[in-house]
C-alpha cells in the first residue's frame, strides 16, 4: 500500500472484477489502426501502460456505424474481421493485470465527410461543429439502425475478449445530441419529455446488457459545458445519469469536460485548471447509488488523485495524457516515488496536435508514444558495450541523449554552456503559466543525478577542448540561435531588415532572458505562429508593456491552432491590453518605430514602437561540426543545431541517439 497516495491504491470492486487501484487510463483516440485494424503499434501502446500499473484501459473510441467515421485511424465498423486483431489488444492489456474496455461512440451532426464519405445524422439536423458540412434528422428506421450498431460493436468486444464497453454520450455526440433539447427538437418517441430524449441511450444500455451477459461491464461516458447555456447543465445531467442509475443500466459513469461546443476545455492545455472532470464528477457521484464514477479531465498526477478521491468527488480517476507522457506513471507512484514521474506539461502538441492533423498520436516529452514497438516501450535494455559518451549541449536535445545513454549503462558526461540546463526551453518555461516546464527540466536534473551522468555547467566546449581518447561517442545538441538580420519569410526578396542598426531590437529569446529591457511600447514580429512569440507578447503584457504583435499569418496563434489552445491565448492577450495586425510585415526600422505592409492591400503605412521584439525562424548553432570534421572526431548531431524545428522533435533525436549507442 503506497503510504503517499492510500486511496488511489486502494482496490475497488466492478461488477464481477476487481481493480487493483483506481487509476484508469480512460479513451483517447490514438488513431493507430491501418484499414481499420489494430496494429502491433496499438498493442503495444496499451501493454505499456498496463505494464505501468493502469488498473482499467479504455481503449480508443470505436464507430458503430458508417457515419460515425472521423479519423483514418478508426477501428472497422459492422465488421466482424476487426475482432482477431482486438483480441491481440485485450491480451496485452489483460496479460499485465488491467481491465480491457472498448468505448464505442457515434459523433452524430459532428461527422468527417473526408474520412466517412457518409451524410451527417443528428436527431433534427444542425451544422457539424466538426467540419463545415450539415446534417439531417435521422428517421426511426436510421435511429434503429443505429442502436443495432452500439449492440452489434458490443458484441464484438465481447467476442474479442473485452471485459466492458463504455457507451459514449460526451462532448455533444448523438447519444447527447438526443439528450439535449437544443439538439432534439423532434415531436415524436424520440424527443420532448425525458423519458423520450432519453429512449435511445435507455436502449442501446439494455440490449448490451441483454446481448452480452450479466457480468459484462456497461459504462456511460458524459462531459461538462457549464459555459455554453444551450448545452446540458449539470443539474440535467444528473437527472439523466440518476435515471440509468435506478434502472441499473450502468456500471460507472465518466465525467470529463468539454464539447464540441467548448472545443478548448475538451483536451484543456496548461491555460486550463487542473482536475476539471471533478466538479461533475462530484454532482453525478451525489445522485447514483450502483454506478461507481471516474473524474476525468486535466487530471495530470497522482496528486490531483489523489486530492479528487479525497474530496469525495469521485470512486476512481482517469489519468491520460499523464500516462502517454509516462506510462508507468501508476507503478511509480504505488511505489512513493512520484519525483520520478515525468508529468504531462499539458502541450497538446503531440497528442492532440497530431491527432488534430488525423496522424498516429505522440508526445512532446516522450517520443516512445506510438514507437513501443520498435523501441521496447518506455523501458531500457543495457548495453552490452558501455562507452563514455560526450553530450555537447543542455537543451531537450541533450537532456533526453545524456539520460538514456546512462540509463543503458554508458558513462555521460554533459556539457552546458550556461549555468543552467535546458537551453531555449528554459525560457519557454518562463513565460506565463508554463511552469510545467521547469518541473520537466527539474526532473531531467534529477534523473541525470540519479543516474550518475557527469553534467558540466558553465562548459564552453570547442573542437579543440575534446580528447578523442577520453570519450568513444560525441553527441552535438547545441541548439540554435535567432539571426541578425531578422529575415522574413514573408518578403523572401529582402535578405535583411532595414535599419537594424538604429538599435532597439530585441530577439524573443534575449528578452525572456532578461537580456534585453524594451521600452514602454513593444511592437512584436511572429513569424512562427507558436508560443515562442505568443508565450513573449503575453510575458510583455503582464509587465505593464504596450504590445501589438504583428504577424503575416491571417490570425494570431496560428501554430497553436492544432493544440486548442489558439482562442484562449488570444483571449488572455485581449484581456491584458495586446493588440495585433496580421497578415503583415515590417519593411523598414526605425529606431522609433516601424513602416509595415498590408499583404492584402499592398499599402504601407507607419507605427510607433519603443521597440521590435523579433521571433523569426531560427539558425542552427552548429559551429563546433567543422572543427570536430576537421580533427576526425565522430559526432551526432541532433535536435535545433541540426535543424531549428519544434520542441518535440529534439526529444525524439535525443532519445533515438540514446537508443543507438
Amino acid at each position: 500500500m503506497s503510504k503517499k497516495f492510500p486511496r488511489l491504491f486502494s482496490p475497488l470492486k466492478l461488477r464481477s472484477h476487481t481493480l487493483k487501484n483506481r487509476i484508469v487510463f480512460g479513451a483517447h483516440t490514438a488513431n493507430m489502426a491501418v484499414e481499420g485494424l489494430p496494429t502491433e503499434r496499438h498493442t503495444a501502446y496499451y501493454r505499456e501502460r498496463a505494464i505501468g500499473g493502469a488498473a482499467m484501459i479504455v481503449v480508443e473510441p470505436m464507430p458503430v456505424h458508417a457515419a460515425a467515421v472521423l479519423t483514418r485511424g478508426n477501428f472497422r465498423h459492422s465488421d466482424d474481421s476487426v475482432i482477431p486483431h482486438l483480441k491481440k489488444v485485450v491480451e496485452a492489456i489483460k496479460g499485465h493485470g488491467a481491465i480491457a474496455i472498448q468505448q464505442l461512440y457515434h459523433v452524430g451532426a459532428h461527422g468527417d465527410s473526408d474520412n466517412s464519405f457518409h451524410p451527417h445524422w443528428s436527431p433534427s439536423g444542425g451544422p457539424s461543429y466538426h467540419d463545415s458540412d450539415g446534417s439531417h434528422p435521422m428517421t426511426e428506421a436510421e435511429i434503429l439502425e443505429t442502436i443495432d450498431g452500439f449492440v452489434a460493436a458490443a458484441r464484438r468486444c465481447r467476442d474479442a475478449g473485452f471485459d466492458g464497453v463504455e457507451v459514449w454520450a460526451a462532448y455533444l455526440g448523438l447519444v447527447d445530441q438526443f439528450w439535449t433539447p437544443w439538439c432534439n427538437r423532434r415531436d415524436d418517441q424520440w424527443g420532448g419529455s425525458l423519458e423520450n430524449r432519453t429512449r435511445m441511450s435507455r436502449e442501446i444500455l439494455t440490449r448490451i446488457r441483454d446481448v452480452c451477459g450479466p457480468d459484462f461491464i456497461v459504462g456511460l461516458a458524459v462531459s461538462d459545458e457549464p459555459d455554453v447555456k444551450v448545452a446540458l447543465q449539470r443539474d440535467e445531467l444528473a437527472e439523466i445519469i440518476r435515471l440509468h442509475d435506478e434502472l441499473g443500466l450502468i456500471d460507472y459513469v465518466t465525467c470529463g469536460s468539454g464539447g464540441y461546443l467548448d472545443f478548448y476545455k475538451l483536451m484543456p492545455t496548461f491555460l486550463c485548471p487542473e482536475k476539471l472532470g471533478a466538479d461533475l464528477a462530484s454532482v453525478l457521484r451525489s445522485v447514483v447509488k450502483n454506478a461507481l464514477v471516474i473524474a476525468e479531465s486535466h487530471i495530470r498526477t497522482p496528486e490531483n488523485a489523489e486530492t479528487v478521491l479525497g474530496q469525495g468527488a469521485a470512486d476512481l480517476v482517469s489519468i491520460v495524457r499523464g500516462q502517454i507522457a509516462d506510462p508507468h506513471l501508476a507503478k511509480k507512484a504505488a511505489e512513493d516515488r512520484p519525483e520520478d514521474i515525468r508529468g504531462c506539461i499539458s502541450c497538446n502538441q503531440m497528442c492532440w496536435g497530431r491527432r488534430s492533423r488525423d496522424y498516429w498520436i505522440s508526445c512532446l516529452i516522450n517520443p516512445s508514444v506510438g514507437r513501443e514497438a520498435e523501441w521496447n516501450g518506455d523501458r531500457f535494455l543495457k548495453t552490452s558495450d558501455p562507452q563514455r559518451v560526450l553530450v555537447i549541449g543542455g537543451g531537450p536535445a541533450g537532456l533526453e541523449a545524456a539520460r538514456v545513454a546512462a540509463e543503458r549503462g554508458h558513462e555521460v558526461a554533459l556539457a552546458e554552456a550556461s549555468n543552467r540546463l535546458g537551453g531555449n526551453f528554459l525560457l519557454a518555461g518562463m513565460q506565463p503559466r508554463r511552469a510545467q516546464i521547469l518541473d520537466l527540466i527539474a526532473w531531467y536534473e534529477r534523473q541525470l543525478e540519479k543516474l550518475g551522468v557527469e553534467v558540466r555547467l558553465n562548459s564552453y566546449v570547442e573542437a579543440e577542448d575534446i580528447d578523442p581518447s577520453e570519450f568513444g561517442r560525441v553527441i552535438v545538441a547545441t541548439g540554435s540561435y535567432s539571426p541578425e538580420t531578422v529575415f522574413q519569410k514573408a518578403l523572401p526578396a529582402v535578405e535583411a531588415m532595414p535599419g537594424l542598426a538604429k538599435g532597439n531590437v530585441f530577439t524573443v529569446e534575449a528578452v525572456m532572458a532578461r537580456q534585453a529591457r524594451p521600452g514602454k511600447r513593444v511592437l512584436l514580429l511572429d513569424e512562427g505562429g507558436g508560443w515562442r512569440g505568443c508565450g513573449t507578447a503575453w510575458k510583455l503584457a503582464e509587465e505593464g508593456h504596450e504590445v501589438a504583435l504583428l504577424t503575416p499569418d491571417p490570425f494570431v496563434g496560428k501554430e497553436l491552432q492544432r493544440t486548442a489552445a489558439d482562442v484562449p491565448m488570444r483571449q488572455a492577450l485581449r484581456k491584458l491590453g495586446v493588440t495585433w495586425i496580421v497578415e503583415a510585415s515590417v519593411i523598414e526600422w526605425h529606431g522609433n518605430g516601424a513602416t509595415i505592409v498590408d499583404h492584402t492591400t499592398g499599402e504601407c503605412r507607419f507605427i510607433d514602437a519603443d521597440a521590435l521584439v523579433t521571433a523569426t525562424t531560427n539558425a542552427p548553432a552548429d559551429w563546433l561540426m567543422p572543427g570536430l570534421a576537421e580533427r576526425g572526431i565522430a559526432t551526432r548531431q541532433i535536435g535545433d543545431c541540426a535543424a531549428p524545428r519544434q520542441a518535440p522533435y529534439a526529444f525524439y533525436e535525443g532519445r533515438k541517439a540514446g537508443l543507438e549507442i
